[in-house]
């Protein structure tokens, strides 16, 4: 299965919800006008495009005044020049040019980071690479257990402490410094999820990438926000509370499978100007994948190939 595919899998709910609803809106050949573009808001705003579904709607009545817009073609042509335009060019598989290449991930508990941090660690086994993870959520008391046993199955080595509550930055300091020993190609650095205050978040977080910088005076390298992607909407104030504790580089959208509501993707990228490095598309470990905007967007706008055929001869 291709990459479009799979997303066309993956991003059923939304792909049900945008792709056959736009199927639905012109049943019969029903020609554009206000009544239809209104119900076009309606479906994209409840497909958790949220707030760009306005957007999106201004620019097809600002078509279809110019006489640029006839039919239903014309409508998924426009959404995907438009969405597309909104995420840029995305993250996408990162480039290592340090060694160690250090990233951080930070992100709630419950969001998806720790198989994240296993489903990048695999990604970068099959590469040929080298990888250590730094179990730096010492808050949980079995987010070290759980990333050791991802660890094992990955075949990649793991700094932990072997006591409750022992400190994060300890933890990170000992990682690169076992990473610079033993020369390894990447470290992963879990952090604790917990939002309980922000000053807290934000002093542990710095505390951690001072003491990364100790040892490796550019590091990290990057630091990755895990995102839910089945919370919608709700994820944009959760990335907002850890992107004003912390820098974040980059995004990874996790558990975007059949539940998923990918629209979040487009208000996520616009609301904090990040780009989405990877998108976790299932629960094997193989099913991460480095966001490329054309097939994400395809996934949920595209006619079906049978559809279109079956329409261009009239069947």
């Amino acid at each position: 299965m291709g990459l479009l595919d799979r997303l066309k899998s993956r991003l059923s709910k939304t792909r049900t919800a945008i792709s056959d609803g736009l199927t639905g809106l012109f049943k019969g050949g029903r020609p554009i006008d206000e009544n239809l573009l209104s119900e076009l808001e309606e479906l994209l705003y409840t497909s958790d495009l949220g707030p760009i579904a306005g957007e999106l709607t201004e620019e097809l009545a600002r078509l279809h005044k110019r006489g640029e817009l006839k039919g239903e073609d014309d409508v998924r042509t426009c959404l995907r020049t438009t969405l597309l335009g909104k995420l840029g060019e995305g993250g996408g598989e990162v480039e290592l040019t340090h060694k160690p290449e250090v990233i951080l991930v930070v992100g709630v508990n419950g969001s998806g980071k720790t198989t994240s941090i296993a489903k990048l660690a695999h990604r970068f086994k099959t590469q040929g690479k080298s990888v250590l993870l730094g179990a730096g959520d010492t808050f949980r008391a079995a987010a070290a257990d759980q990333l050791a046993i991802w660890a094992e199955r990955n075949g990649a080595e793991i700094v932990r402490q072997n006591k409750d509550n022992a400190d994060p930055a300890a933890v990170a300091f000992d990682t690169v410094s076992a990473a610079l020993a033993r020369d390894i190609d990447v470290v992963l650095i879990d952090t604790a999820g917990r939002l309980h205050t922000q000053r807290n978040l934000m002093d542990e977080l710095a505390k951690v990438r001072r003491v990364i910088a100790k040892k490796i005076p550019d590091a990290p390298h990057h630091t990755w926000l895990v995102i839910d992607g089945t919370n919608g909407q709700n994820a944009i104030e959760q990335a907002k509370q850890f992107t004003a504790a912390v820098e974040v580089t980059g995004l990874v959208v996790a558990k975007l499978d059949g539940t998923a509501r990918g629209g979040a993707v487009f208000g996520i990228h616009e609301a904090l100007g990040l780009p989405v490095q990877y998108i976790g598309t299932g629960e094997s470990l193989e099913l991460l994948e480095p966001f490329e905007p054309e097939p994400f967007v395809d996934a949920i706008v595209s006619r079906a190939v049978a559809e279109g055929a079956a329409e261009r001869t009239g069947g």
